[in-house]
This record gives structure tokens, C-alpha cells and sequence, in this order.
């Protein structure tokens, strides 16, 4: 299991209204005016005669027999209006009630028709993974019959191969919830540190073991509808509350509790983001470190939030860019690692046979290049998955069949993985440059008998 993973002010117009004349006529002005400066100059026998003018002009003329009016046509009577349409009448008053949308199901059947590269790649290569996935899923009702048809499998012969997984599982396009059927697909690795038992020179950084105060809480016992889901904390006299976050075991080492003790606390921080390495140590001893548990706290990548920081470019945002600005920040390393409040606990895991990977969420070993880590939450864990996505840092295509083997804190969402590479130098490279888009197919146990090869999907086509 592992830890992975980088919104018009109203405005009021105001109108005049100029179809009204309100303002003195300018020619009654011009006859005021005249009248008084005539009234003021001129003698007033002058100013009588103006006025017997004036009346004389304004005499009402006699009045004759008034003519009739016209008459006025009737109105008619207005037309009754025809009743407007349903789908003309103006939308009602008031709030508009918008109906909730529904979700989109997270799986869509399909056939391996529709699978692109699932005829070119070669099925042979993923057999071992999934007869890992079989180990840990063989109790399961569903998929007793599909892992007890494998063991007769002929594990050599492609096309016996590929009618296998055409007649016993179905295909189901992932979508999440805005329907989106593309998602982020990254990539990660088996680290290689060097350490050792004891804290002496180089060796200051310690890998931590389960504390004793950390507790675990079962909440799909108590409801059901969490299942899969706990809670981690720490008692203050009768509460649980949170654990310890990164920052306060910064500040706080759990002294009693060191499992190991390496030399770079930069390659410890990424061992966590990982999950699980190997470490070297000083006495010629090579073990490997597993995950064993989780401070409660939520993951929080630290890439992002040097991107939002204006740090990093989206594009430099990588495992090597990361590594790159600790390297010209180091007085900041400290506070860029206490972004991410989750830390993680390790367990010491003998490595007989170092070609075998480490166990994933499944408890079976990964193997690079066929196992890659899901949401739980939406991915069946153990279930075969078919992959369509890019070369890392490329255009690439990559098309396999995978098995969904781990789990990690940043793996969250329907269409979501994060690709194992392995062990050794270009691992490291390979995963710390994947951050590509791709689509997810699950295969899934078919509910009927399986189909007999000559009926298998990829070949109606």
C-alpha cells in the first residue's frame, strides 16, 4: 500500500424624458420683453394706444350657427385572442428550480472491441500478475471460477491466453462523476536508500515503526456504508483525537520508535510518497521497508503546492524538479515536507530474492509494469484492468493489461492509477517523469457461464 500520487457592477441608467416641451417658448419671451421696454421708454398716451391695438386685435369675432360634429365610425369589437401555446408562454416569475444531476455510473460495459491495443498486446506477459491477483482474490465468490479455470491455463500460448480473459470477464469503460472517461495516470517506484541500525554519522534521518499511541478505527464495523474506511488517531484522556501530523514529529521525534536510521531525508521523504524500498546498510546488509501504517493525516502533494507557490512551472513540477529546487532551497526543505501533513510507518520485510517485488494492498508481490495502484473505492482491488495512456514524459502510446495490486493516499477517483515501474535507476526515472492522461477499462468477472473461445468478443468484430 502506499501514500502516492501535483473567480458589471448593476449599473442604473438614468433617461430624460424629451418628449415633453416644458420650457417657455422663446417668441412669448420676445413679446414680454418688448411689451415692458415699451412700457418704460414711451409716454404712457403711447403705451394706451398699444394696448387699444391690442384689444381690438384680440376681439372675439361674432359667432354663427355652430355646424354639427361628425359623426364617429363605432369600434369594433376586439377579436378574441387565440390561447397562447405551451411552449410560447413566457417562463413564470420567481426563482428557476434547476433539477439535480445525475450522476454518471462509474462503469459502463463495453467488449474488447473497443479496447484500443488490446490485439496487440501480448497477454502472456501479464499472466503471472494476474495469477498473483488470483492468490489474493481465489476466496471471493465471484471469482472463484475465472482463478480456478487459470491454474488449467497454458500459461505459454497466447491465444489460449487471450480466449481466457475474452470468455471469463467483461470489460467496463471508468468514468467519474462529470463523465469524463480520461483521468491522471502516474508512476512510482521500489526505492534504494542507505542506512543503518544505529544513529551515527550520515546517518541521522530516521524511518519510524508503528508508534504505540496510534490507534485505528474500524468505521465500517459501525457503519456500513463506510467499509473500507478507518480512522486513525490518538486518546486525550477519553477522545480520540488527531495524531501527530509531519510537522509536529519535525518538531517532536517518537524517540523509542526509530526502525532505521538513513543518510538523505530528502530520498526518506520520497521513500514515503512510494511506499515501500529497500535500504542498504552500513554493515553490507541490504533490507527491505514496507508500508505498515498511516498518521490519519490526508496526503497533500507537494508539487502542486510548489506550482502554486510560482516555485515551479506545472511543467517542472516532477519528482527530478522537486529534487532540483530542495537542492537550490535548503533552508526551506522542512517547510515544503510539512505541506504534507500524512506520514508514513514502515516494517522491516527480509529480501530472499530481490527480482520479486514488494507486496502491494493485495498482499502479493507487484510486478513492474503489469501492477498498478487504484481507488479502491471504485476499482475492485486484484481486478485485471486494461490500460490505455502514453509513454511517461511522451506521446507514446502505452496499451496493457495491468493488475489493480496496490492502493496509495493520493490514488483517489474512478479514472486513476499510478503505474509501478520497479526497482533501480530507471524506475526512478521512468515514474518521477509519468504524469500523463489515459482511460481505464475494468475487467470483471462475466455473471453467466463464460463464452466458449470461438465466441469471444475481440473476434465479432
Amino acid at each position: 500500500m502506499r501514500s502516492t500520487s501535483l473567480r458589471p457592477a448593476n449599473i442604473v441608467h438614468q433617461t430624460i424624458n424629451t418628449s415633453r416641451n416644458n420650457a417657455t417658448p422663446a417668441s412669448t419671451i420676445k413679446i414680454h420683453i418688448s411689451f415692458l421696454m415699451l412700457s418704460t421708454r414711451r409716454s404712457v398716451t403711447a403705451s394706451l394706444a398699444l394696448v387699444a391695438f391690442l384689444s381690438a386685435c384680440s376681439t372675439t369675432p361674432p359667432q354663427g350657427p355652430i355646424p354639427p360634429e361628425p359623426a364617429v365610425p363605432p369600434i369594433p369589437p376586439t377579436p378574441q385572442q387565440a390561447p397562447i401555446p405551451p411552449d410560447r408562454m413566457p417562463p413564470p416569475l420567481g426563482p428557476v428550480v434547476v433539477p439535480p444531476v445525475q450522476p454518471v455510473p462509474p462503469m459502463t460495459p463495453t467488449t474488447f472491441g473497443a479496447l484500443p491495443g488490446w490485439e496487440q498486446d501480448d497477454l502472456r506477459e501479464a499472466w503471472p500478475a494476474f495469477m498473483q491477483s488470483c492468490r489474493g482474490l481465489a476466496s471471493k465468490a465471484d471469482w472463484k471460477l475465472p482463478c480456478a479455470a487459470a491454474r488449467t491455463v497454458d500459461a505459454g500460448d497466447a491465444a489460449a491466453v487471450r480466449q481466457f480473459f475474452e470468455g471469463y470477464f467483461v470489460p467496463n469503460l471508468m468514468r467519474s462523476a462529470d463523465g469524463a472517461d480520461t483521468g491522471l495516470i502516474t508512476g512510482y517506484y521500489e526505492a534504494m536508500l542507505y542506512g543503518s541500525r544505529k544513529r551515527n554519522g550520515a546517518y541521522q534521518t530516521p524511518l519510524y515503526r508503528v508508534p504505540d499511541d496510534l490507534i485505528t478505527i474500524d468505521l465500517g464495523s459501525v457503519y456500513p456504508d463506510l467499509k473500507s474506511r478507518r480512522l486513525r488517531g490518538r486518546l486525550s484522556g477519553k477522545s480520540v483525537i488527531p495524531y501527530n501530523s509531519r510537522a509536529d514529529i519535525a518538531r517532536a521525534p517518537l524517540s523509542g520508535k526509530e526502525l532505521l536510521w538513513v543518510n538523505d531525508p530528502v530520498e526518506a521523504f520520497f521513500l514515503e510518497v512510494q511506499g515501500s524500498g529497500r535500504v542498504q546498510l552500513d554493515s553490507g546488509e541490504t533490507v527491505r521497508v514496507s508500508y505498515a501504517d498511516q498518521n490519519g493525516h490526508p496526503y497533500k502533494a507537494i508539487g502542486r503546492w510548489l506550482v502554486e507557490q510560482g516555485e515551479l512551472s506545472a511543467e517542472e513540477a516532477t519528482a527530478q524538479g522537486i529534487r532540483a529546487w530542495i537542492a537550490t532551497h535548503p533552508g526551506r526543505q522542512q517547510e515544503l515536507f510539512n505541506v504534507n501533513p500524512s506520514y508514513i510507518f514502515f516494517r522491516e520485510e527480509r529480501l530472499p530474492d530481490p527480482s520479486v517485488g514488494p507486496k502491494g494492498a493485495l498482499g502479493v508481490p507487484l510486478t513492474p509494469g503489469r501492477s498498478v495502484a487504484i481507488d479502491p473505492a471504485f476499482v475492485p482491488l486484484g481486478a485485471p484492468l486494461f490500460l490505455a495512456t502514453t509513454e511517461a514524459g511522451s506521446e507514446v502510446p502505452m496499451q496493457r493489461l495491468m493488475m489493480a495490486q496496490d492502493t496509495g493516499g493520493a490514488i483517489r477517483g474512478a479514472v486513476r492509477a499510478d503505474f509501478f515501474y520497479g526497482f533501480g535507476a530507471p524506475a526512478v526515472d521512468n515514474a518521477g517523469k509519468m504524469k500523463q492522461r489515459g482511460t481505464i477499462w475494468v475487467l470483471l468477472p462475466r455473471p453467466a457461464a463464460p463464452l466458449a473461445p470461438a465466441q469471444s468478443v475481440s473476434r465479432q468484430r
